[in-house]
């Protein structure tokens, strides 16, 4: 199979909440490790990724260097239509059109207008010849994509606008933006989702959409924040039978009454020893059973990936206060093996 670092745009989506930018990031960097001039692509006012790299939120527009062969821009759609307009024909023209009311309803009311805005803008980071006469095209454009069905509008905009506009330099370039969403030697897609039942359903939901509107399917399903399975049938036996042939299934109750009282007083404390024991037995019996269970429900959302032969990249949980550099680049390193 073709390294998904040889295509010119990927595409990264799923539900909101599961670390789409995150994977965006490690994408980027694994992209920059392989050689390659990366963006990453984020979608209005986000700038995130110059907060994870450590540097000042930038202008709306601004391709901002991160690292080592990676940059990372936040696209505005009013921002990236003027460019548009202007690289069409030429800058007066663009700026009276762009300005022009009629103009401005019709970009606002057209079907798909602003989602095919952004979606030319990320096809244009990739030209060798770029709107701005000075500025680097990339090899790798990492789009970090809105939820499910908002990414589902974007990918969908070159076909309903070009309904619209047939003929001209916007339809021209319209097509061309269909063209590469639909090559499989030039863009992939990748869906991010955690390891629980509305997640992978929402990735499961991409790819079907994928094939009924662009007749393509999903690079992986990156599932982000999988925890271990620790623990064998047999160890959680043994984990039973330390609280007394429990399962550890119910949480443990608060300590007793005569252990409450007993505090403060010696005789009482001696007395209340094994008590307290127990109790921590059943706290430990328990969270072991519980993120066993959570464990084996994850894995088993995996399983339903699986079985729709779709490719698994997991990314372990991080018991981690928040994500930082030296963090997400141990996370690429893990990826790294397995993308």
């Amino acid at each position: 199979m073709t390294s998904v670092f040889e295509r010119e745009l990927l595409v990264v989506t799923g539900k909101g909440g599961v670390g789409k930018t995150t994977v965006s990031a490690i994408v980027g960097l694994l992209g920059a490790r392989e050689g390659k001039r990366v963006v990453v692509v984020e979608l209005g006012e986000q700038g995130r990724l110059a907060h994870l790299f450590g540097q000042p939120k930038p202008e709306l527009g601004a391709e901002l260097r991160l690292d080592e062969n990676l940059w990372s821009i936040s696209i505005d759609p009013d921002r990236a239509l003027l460019e548009w307009l202007q690289s069409i024909g030429g800058a007066l023209a663009g700026r009276v059109l762009g300005s022009s009311t009629t103009f401005q309803y019709f970009a606002a009311a057209a079907p798909g207008a602003k989602e095919l805005v952004s979606m030319v803008k990320v096809w244009e980071l990739s030209q060798s010849a770029r709107w701005r006469r000075r500025a680097r095209s990339y090899d790798l454009v990492v789009l970090d994509a809105p939820a499910t069905g908002h990414a589902l509008a974007m990918l969908h905009s070159p076909q309903t606008f070009g309904a619209i506009a047939r003929v001209g330099p916007i339809a021209g370039q319209t097509r061309q933006v269909k063209q590469l969403l639909a090559d499989r030697r030039r863009s992939g897609y990748l869906a991010v989702a955690h390891a629980s039942e509305m997640a992978v359903s929402e990735a499961l939901e991409i790819q079907d959409g994928l094939v009924r509107q662009l007749d393509r399917e999903l690079e992986a399903v990156i599932v982000n924040g999988v925890l271990p399975r620790r623990f064998t049938e047999p160890e959680l036996r043994r984990v039973a039978a330390l609280n007394g042939g429990a399962r550890g299934d119910r949480a443990p109750r608060a300590a007793s009454v005569t252990a409450r009282r007993g505090r403060g007083r010696t005789a009482g404390a001696t007395a209340t020893a094994p008590a307290r024991d127990a109790e921590l037995r059943r706290a430990a019996a328990y969270a072991a059973r519980s993120v066993h269970e959570r464990a084996r429900r994850q894995h088993n959302e995996v399983a339903r990936l699986r079985r729709r032969e779709l490719r698994v990249v997991s990314v372990p949980f991080v018991f981690a206060p928040e994500l930082d550099l030296a963090l997400l680049r141990r996370l690429t390193d893990q990826v790294a093996r397995k993308l």
